[in-house]
């Protein structure tokens, strides 16, 4: 499988769980735009069999690089991005783990009991990055036992292994000069953006900003019950040059922070 059949599939997977992107990208291309990925991210656990190693394996097989590290204190993750050497118009990978040590032992085994469960062959590098949901059918009220500690682990728990938002790289639209353009045309078409930290996270001091639509909400079947939880999402990112008019191809934490909150849990 080469790379463009990778996020052919990845794509097509995502777009299930996410109605609201297949709407956004129809709506930039009726204003004649052709969108272009700026990154792709993926969720998992540090745990030996599923760490974001495995997940990245694919993508290293193609050529891609490691370039960034980051840590986000407060939610207990860490991540990393990757790039493709001499094709810049390449998405972006960040994949992020949860660091099951800082939790308590009641998540702890919550989470090991799930990964120990998950099929082997599913745990294999060239498997794991498309397995979808491999935990079973979920119970709503570990959901919710895990939401408590983290909303990251319940969303994992319920979606697994797949993209959880691809990006939108606003330096590619031509009829929207920058960021705020982009938000005013998501809300006048009747979509709600992620406010925490505010509408557009990030400055052009920073040399970069985001924003993004709340979470699709889909039914899940629980064994206790049918509830709408929240799914994935759609990004968007606005880069700039450096001082040596390089373009900014990494991520700002503190803003990215605020990103992971897209897909908490909402009434």
């Amino acid at each position: 499988m080469n790379i463009q059949e990778i996020f052919e599939r990845l794509w097509n997977d995502y777009r299930e769980k996410t109605p609201s992107a297949d709407r956004i990208r129809e709506l930039f291309h009726s204003r004649g735009e052709m969108v272009k990925n700026d990154h792709i991210a993926f969720r998992t656990f540090n745990d030996p069999k599923v760490k974001l190693e495995i997940l990245a394996h694919p993508f290293l097989d193609e050529g891609y690089i490691e370039k960034g590290n980051y840590i986000f204190r407060q939610k207990h993750l860490e991540a990393r991005h990757y790039e493709l050497p001499g094709d810049p118009d390449a998405p972006r990978i960040f994949i992020s783990q949860l660091v099951l040590e800082a939790f308590s032992p009641t998540l702890r085994d919550t989470v090991t009991k799930l990964i120990d469960g998950i099929p082997r062959k599913e745990l294999e590098p060239g498997h794991l990055l498309f397995a979808g949901s491999v935990f079973g059918r979920p119970s709503y009220t570990t959901y919710m036992d895990l939401r408590d500690e983290s909303e990251y682990a319940a969303w994992l728990y319920i979606f697994g292994y797949r993209a959880n938002h691809f990006t939108v790289s606003v330096n590619h639209l031509k009829e929207f000069p920058d960021l705020e353009h982009v938000n005013t045309f998501l809300k006048a078409n009747g979509f709600e953006l992620n406010s925490s930290g505010g509408e557009i996270k990030g400055t052009r001091e920073q040399l970069l900003r985001q924003s993004s639509i709340l979470a699709d909400k889909v039914d899940v079947d629980f064994t206790d019950g049918l509830h709408a939880v929240p799914s994935c999402y759609y990004e968007f990112a606005e880069r700039y040059k450096d001082a040596e008019g390089r373009l900014f191809g990494g991520f700002i934490a503190d803003s990215a922070d605020k990103i992971f909150e897209t897909t908490n849990f909402r009434k």
